[in-house]
C-alpha cells in the first residue's frame, strides 16, 4: 500500500478542527474496511495513512462531528 504523500492529494480529508479523537474517539478508524485512517497520538486527530480509498463513506458518515470528508473522484459519481 503506498503511504499518503500529502494531505491535498489523499481522498479522505480530516477537518482537525471539528476532529474530537483527542478525546477518545476512533469511529473513522473503526468503520474503516480498509484500514487506512489513523490517530495521530501527537496531534490527537484522525488522518489517512494510506491512499488506498474505496469511497464506501462509512468514515464520513459515522463521524460524530462531521469533521471527516471523502473526495469522490467525478468519474466514480
Amino acid at each position: 500500500m503506498p503511504l499518503a504523500a500529502t494531505l491535498s492529494s489523499v481522498p479522505v480529508v480530516i477537518d482537525e478542527e471539528k476532529c474530537i479523537a483527542h478525546k477518545g474517539c476512533t469511529v473513522c478508524v473503526d468503520v474503516c474496511p480498509l484500514d487506512v485512517l489513523a490517530i495521530d497520538m501527537l496531534k490527537g486527530k484522525a488522518f489517512m495513512k494510506y491512499d488506498e480509498c474505496w469511497y464506501c463513506m462509512p468514515c464520513e458518515t459515522d463521524c460524530p462531528t462531521d469533521a471527516v470528508k471523502v473526495s469522490i473522484p467525478y468519474l466514480l459519481r
